[in-house]
């Protein structure tokens, strides 16, 4: 029998922590009582975040335009809003996003919520030697905006409850300078030590101004000479997946390729294209000198939706705002697919793109699909053991294991986990609904070796064997 739950809460915008748990089918925004139950909560009112939504009769969730608002379509053409339905926003995950300026984050109403949290873990200049990144451009704030902005109903980039490090890497004011790629490499050194997941980049080189005129030739990009490269590949070795812009140099007369450190073998570097996936024409082309594909896909940055110093949103052009959408719907495909490397996780968004099979040198593999991606690090491997009815990896596991499992009645499914001598490791509940979920089962810090993953339902019952790295 179903069961109805009431809640009252203080903070209207915990409601929406409540999306995706698999006890929960839906949620009705019921009443708001302006004075509180029975005294009026402080400071609720004050928030213009609460007055929107206390104007608006429908409950906001994932998956609609009421709940993404201006990022609703280059959320919806990736299927970045299945990962937030599984309840995947970045939590945990630490973004290191290198720019030129982050003016307005201090301030701006979208990250309220970032800086409020805590989830603002560190900042430096590299530039001015200083800790002040809320200066210069905002070519920066507009970048993680398309991540971290969040006003539900309004705009909700890719990874709205991720942790960040903000980082100046290169003078906006000056001429580009061979020292930016120096500073690039010092912080992306910085975010290591912080134990990043990702960083990301929407700057690009191909010509230098400071000490002198000297200018990159197409030899030079060939994945792993540049300083900007080697730092890309040495970050991937460490566990760090980084990102990179493919630069909008496409309509050059004499450069037309992509950028440093967008050439680097192990970054996925990310181009732009419109709503009906077609390239824009500024996006930079590859492949790179070594003829690797790239870009490695392409995201929606013609135009692309911002938000800086104010709640309204605006559209602007750029490859710069298609990457960091895609660093943070990958930080939530990371989060959700523990244990994997960041070549698995790269690997897994070029083949859910459009165009896998017949890449093209400004689209590289194409538009991805964040949940055919999961699907394929969760449940289409073929060293993934599986039933008729649920199917169980990844295999071996790390700290979580993922099951899709497939029920024709509403029930419950009980999951137990034990080792190779019987002990129970874990023991989880779900109610489960017809058709297909995805559920998650946390393992607990076990030793390397064979564990035996047994589920039962009303009607169903499967053992599975798995190995623990």
């Amino acid at each position: 029998m179903a069961e109805l739950l009431c809640g009252i809460l203080t903070d209207s915008s915990k409601i929406l922590t409540l999306s995706g748990k698999p006890f929960i089918s839906n949620i009705e925004y019921i009443a708001y009582y302006g004075s509180g139950l029975h005294n009026k909560p402080s400071g609720e009112g004050a928030n213009p975040k609460f007055s929107v939504e206390q104007k608006s009769v429908v409950f906001k969730k994932t998956g609609t335009q009421a709940y993404y608002g201006a990022t609703f379509d280059q959320t919806r053409i990736l299927n970045g809003d299945y990962l937030h339905d599984l309840n995947y926003k970045g939590q945990g995950m630490l973004i290191a996003v290198l720019d030129e300026g982050f003016r307005y984050t201090d301030t701006g109403p979208a990250f309220d919520s970032l800086r409020q949290s805590g989830r603002l873990v560190d900042q430096y200049d590299f530039v001015k030697a200083n800790n002040d990144v809320f200066v210069a451009t905002n070519h920066g704030t507009n970048s993680l905006s398309t991540m971290a902005g969040n006003i539900p109903g309004v705009y909700v980039g890719s990874a709205p409850y991720a942790e960040y490090a903000l980082y100046i890497t290169e003078d906006g004011i000056n001429n580009e300078q061979r020292i930016e790629m120096d500073n690039l490499l010092a912080a992306t050194e910085r975010a290591d030590s912080l134990g990043a997941d990702v960083v990301t980049i929407s700057l690009g080189y191909n010509e230098f101004f400071v000490p002198t005129n000297t200018s990159l030739t197409y030899a030079d990009i060939d994945g792993k000479s540049t300083l900007a490269a080697r730092a890309a590949n040495i970050a991937t070795d460490k566990g760090i997946l980084f990102v990179a812009s493919a630069g909008n140099e496409g309509n050059g007369s004499s450069w037309n390729y992509i950028l440093t450190p967008g050439d680097a073998d192990s970054a996925i570097t990310v181009g732009s294209v419109n709503m009906s996936k077609v390239p824009a024409s500024y996006s930079g082309y590859g492949p790179n000198s070594s003829q690797h594909i790239k870009p490695n896909v392409c995201v929606v940055g013609h135009p692309a939706w911002l938000i800086s110093a104010s709640t309204t949103p605006a559209s602007i052009n750029g490859t710069s705002y298609a990457t960091p959408q895609l660093a943070g719907w990958a930080a939530c495909l990371m989060q959700g697919s523990s244990g994997y490397t960041p070549y698995s996780i790269r690997t897994a968004i070029e083949k859910s793109a459009h165009v896998y099979t017949t890449p093209g040198v400004q689209l590289g593999y194409g538009v991805p699909d964040f949940r055919k991606a999961f699907d394929f690090l969760h449940v289409d491997s073929p060293m993934l053991p599986q039933t008729d009815w649920i199917t169980v990896g990844p295999n071996p596991f790390v700290g979580r294991v993922s099951m899709r499992v497939f029920q024709t009645t509403t029930g419950t499914l009980n999951v137990v986990l034990v080792d190779a001598l019987g002990k129970k490791v874990a023991d989880q509940t779900y109610t489960v609904y017809q058709g297909t979920q995805v559920l998650q089962l946390d393992v607990p810090e076990v030793s390397t070796g064979i564990y035996y993953l047994k589920a039962k339902t009303e009607t169903s019952e499967a053992a599975v064997k798995l190995f623990k790295y």
